[in-house]
């Protein structure tokens, strides 16, 4: 499992790290993670079979220090992992972490009790997600334009108002009134029975360019009614103005060490709490088929610059519609995390498929 950073900025040239020194930054990297304190060449020696002296170790810490994989917070006090160091860990070092049986069953248990109701869907996800994590976890919902048509209902309500509703792949997406003259109960129902013929299976972007007035016109119906027809199709498509984006878990950040600074903590949940400053920070993994991760500095943010985020879409039918997130601190379990997100996102992506999603 590969996880990228989309957009990076290219890497500066930095010494090619020998099988000492790419161990030593690994354990370095799973020690800090796991206590939250610098690692310290004492440590290291005491603790893992180096088959080398603290001295030597001490050494390499600086070499890798000097190279910018390492950062040493307090002159005493031993190392972490810098931005870059996380980088190379994660692109190079990194071995996948196989997601628990226990866990696996969870999920797929949740999503098996999961309604049809695609907010109750968005409601599991991201709860499920920030309890196996011990983080937050987003979730973008589904695009419209990325749905499929499902079908279309014009119902006649009086001599001149009708209802369009217009039904995508993940539940309704549209409920638009409009007017209409000389056209009875049953000229509505003949002319949606045929656009869902002529229409079903198509994305709702093609469905939003697609010229309608040849369908209305084999009805015998009106041009006013094509166009009004086009309207409910193209409204369909593109009434967001961007994704939805959800959340859950902020309290996980709580329990973080690096987060015990209230100044620090606030500026995050501000990011978390902006629906907008959320989508931002994975909006260019949205093209992406894979897992990616950005860390620190590359989310551009500085009020988040602690943070890293995991990103994994997930699809509907052959393509991307969505993406689940996690939001922690840099000093994350990556393996871990980009398997419990691999993993919820596998089953939702079963869960989308074998439900039908009102």
């Amino acid at each position: 499992m590969t996880a990228k950073n989309p957009g990076k900025e290219p890497a500066v040239a930095r010494p090619e790290l020998d099988k000492r020194k790419a161990f030593i930054l690994s354990t370095v990297v799973y020690e800090y993670v796991a206590t939250a304190e610098p690692v310290g060449s004492q440590t290291l020696t005491q603790k893992y079979n180096l088959g080398v002296s603290s001295a030597t170790i001490r050494n390499e810490m600086a070499e890798l220090e000097t190279a910018g994989y390492l950062v040493q917070p307090h002159t005493s006090a031993g190392r972490v992992p810098s931005d870059v160091g996380y980088r190379t860990y994660v692109d190079q070092l990194m071995r996948p972490e196989p997601l628990p049986p226990e866990e696996s069953r969870r999920i797929r248990d949740e999503f098996r009790a999961a309604s049809r109701e695609l907010d109750d869907v968005i409601e599991v996800t991201t709860r499920l997600l920030g309890q196996l994590s011990k983080n937050v976890a987003f979730m973008v919902a589904p695009l419209r334009e990325t749905q499929t048509f499902r079908h279309i209902q014009l119902i006649w309500l009086s001599e001149r108002n009708g209802l369009a509703i217009v039904v995508s792949s993940l539940g309704v997406a549209l409920q638009r009134p409009f007017e209409h003259s000389n056209v009875s109960a049953d000229d509505l129902t003949r002319l949606s029975n045929s656009l869902n013929v002529a229409l079903s299976g198509k994305s709702m972007r093609e469905l939003a360019s697609l010229d309608v007035t040849s369908y209305v016109r084999d009805a015998g119906l009106t041009q006013e009614l094509a166009a009004e027809v086009q309207s409910a199709f193209n409204e369909a498509a593109h009434n967001e103005a961007s994704p939805a984006v959800f959340s859950s878990g902020a309290q996980n950040l709580l329990d973080q060490p690096e987060f015990q600074d209230l100044r620090k903590l606030r500026s995050i949940l501000r990011v978390i709490e902006e629906q907008r400053s959320l989508y931002e920070l994975v909006a260019d993994s949205m093209a992406s088929e894979g897992p990616t991760v950005k860390i620190g500095s590359e989310l551009g943010s500085e009020e988040i610059t602690e943070c890293s985020v995991v990103t994994v879409p997930y699809h509907f039918g052959e393509g991307v519609v969505g993406m689940l997130a996690i939001l922690g601190p840099r000093r994350m379990p990556y393996a871990r995390l980009l398997s419990i997100a691999t993993g919820t996102a596998e089953s939702l992506n079963s869960h989308f498929t074998d439900s039908e999603i009102r």
